[in-house]
């Protein structure tokens, strides 16, 4: 039987004056990082119908498409202004051979993807296909080597076949198969979860594998590549700090992942059939994020007190149960408004610890978990925006503005499992605490703030008071997305069920914003 969770009400922390639900109080002189565009980074596995019926259907398909990518698809990722693409996975990178990718589609090779559902993988996306994708989608290619299964040689001649533009053997394949020019790749991955599908190694034996492979993979013709090291899942703090010892100064940046699931347990539970309770004990699992990054951030800065090392969260998102009558081992869920506020309140964390989270990639970006898009996997050629997409695409001019310092007065619950009979205020395993409002406030590069507000409370409106620390704003326009139900989401019978609408419910008087902000609602506003 499913335990079933008990929701609490905390007392006010202090006394809201004025009536007011909330106080949020801004800081805008005190901003000293920059949100880095790739915070909202997006993750392409070769999982499911992530690649293949996601953002791929071949030059022949009856399905509109440039050159075998979806048109729709395309357009909608264009809009999103997607600044990084992780790629090939995830598990499935430790198994891939690039070569396998390259030449002739009729004559690649086919592999068995073992890591999802056994499917026959064709290879016909490969190498030249995503890296083409991410020159039409204007973003960064991420690369995830292949060390788990693979070798140094292998690694060191795929950046070649990329990067390189001399007259190299591989940059001489790379001309026979069409592409004279080299790619620029910023992002390689050396290596992806060594610690589980990876390899299941010990840190102490990666760290030795890292220093080998990542001396070959060489900086050609003025492209320099940032190597980013296998890092930790989620608690694994010893990974963190073994790593720092044995090749931190080594490596730009090391990875972190880190899942949202509702189960107490670590069950992930049902995209769609969920009770309230387990909505706030999910927000609270999904919070508990900034905690994480602070514990490997304070590991890091043991080694690396200038922040010179990057903290990429490169895996991160809700992971339900696969859809009754989907394929087992395709990772296909459905994205309801639980999942958008998942992302929004990720995304204000990650705002906060840009000194050190220096990239971000949710999984994945079509079909598969928290995705952006879901196409008709069955070929009528049909595709829906979900929730999370309309977060994304509300708070992307937060890319490259100046995170500013907020402080929040507001309500919060505590959140437990009712077979614990009482919360224990003396141990906090016993429960969650999350705070009904969520904020993030940036300046961009014309002095105008650009604010997210989330009141995640199913059954109450709340009355914001913001001070705004300037009397020079004067203008303001607003977005909602919002919902009747917490489990509405969109389907190809009703696309637009959760889709943002134009908000009103504000009124700037001096230098004091006073918003009515509904229940289950994010608004995305931009004061200037």
């Amino acid at each position: 039987m499913r335990r079933i969770l008990s929701v609490y009400l905390m007392a006010f922390v202090a006394l809201i004056v004025n009536a007011q639900d909330a106080i949020v109080n801004i800081h805008p002189d005190e901003g000293k990082y920059k949100i880095p565009k790739e915070i909202y980074g997006q993750f392409a596995e070769h999982l499911g119908t992530c690649i293949y019926g996601g953002l791929w259907v071949g030059p022949n398909s009856n399905i509109p498409n440039t050159d075998g990518y979806r048109n729709d698809v395309l357009q909608a990722l264009k809009d999103l202004k997607v600044p990084v693409l992780r790629w090939p996975g995830g598990c499935f990178a430790d198994e891939y051979h690039w070569m396998d990718g390259i030449g002739p589609r009729d004559k690649r090779p086919k592999m068995q993807n073992n890591n999802w559902g056994g499917t026959i993988e064709d290879n016909s996306f490969g190498t030249h296909e995503f890296l083409n994708l991410c020159e039409l989608l204007n973003c960064e290619p991420y690369i995830s080597g292949n060390v788990g299964s693979g070798t140094v040689e292998e690694l060191a001649k795929w950046v070649e076949y990329m990067t390189s533009d001399g007259d190299t053997p591989m940059a001489k394949l790379r001309r026979q198969n069409g592409r004279d020019k080299a790619w620029k790749v910023k992002y390689l991955g050396v290596g992806n979860e060594s610690w589980g599908c990876g390899g299941n190694m010990r840190p102490e034996y990666y760290s030795d594998l890292y220093r080998r492979y990542s001396v070959y993979c060489r900086n050609y013709d003025g492209n320099r590549l940032y190597k980013i090291a296998s890092g930790a899942s989620d608690y694994d703090y010893n990974w963190t700090e073994v790593l720092m010892d044995n090749i931190g100064q080594l490596m730009n940046g090391v990875s972190l992942h880190y899942y949202t699931v509702s189960g107490w347990d670590g069950s992930k539970g049902s995209a769609l059939n969920f009770e309230n309770n387990d909505y706030y004990w999910t927000l609270g699992k999904c919070l508990e994020i900034e905690d994480v990054i602070k514990k490997h951030s304070d590991i890091m800065d043991k080694k690396d007190p200038q922040k010179r090392i990057g903290l990429l969260v490169d895996e991160w998102g809700t992971w339900w149960d696969e859809e009754p009558g989907t394929i087992k081992g395709h990772l296909y869920q459905q994205n309801t408004m639980r999942d958008a506020f998942v992302a929004a309140l990720s995304l204000n964390v990650f705002h906060r610890h840009t000194d050190r989270v220096r990239m971000a990639n949710i999984a994945q970006i079509v079909n598969v978990l928290q995705s952006m898009i879901l196409t008709d996997t069955k070929g009528t050629g049909h595709m829906v925006l979900t929730p999370t997409y309309h977060v994304f695409n509300m708070y992307k001019d937060f890319q490259n503005a100046t995170f500013v310092p907020v402080d929040i007065l507001c309500e919060s619950v505590k959140v437990a499992h009712d077979w614990k009979k009482n919360i224990d205020p003396n141990n906090e395993k016993t429960y969650r605490t999350v705070p009904m409002i969520s904020a993030s406030v940036a300046k961009d590069e014309k002095g105008a703030l650009i604010m997210s507000l989330s009141n995640i409370s199913l059954d109450k409106s709340k009355e914001l008071q913001i001070n705004l620390a300037s009397s020079a704003k004067k203008k303001v326009s607003a977005q909602i997305l919002t919902c009747n139900d917490i489990k509405d989401y969109n389907d190809f019978d009703n696309p637009n069920r959760v889709s943002p609408k134009k908000f009103n419910d504000y009124q700037l008087k001096k230098d004091v914003l006073k918003i009515t902000l509904p229940s289950k609602s994010i608004v995305v506003l931009k004061v200037e």
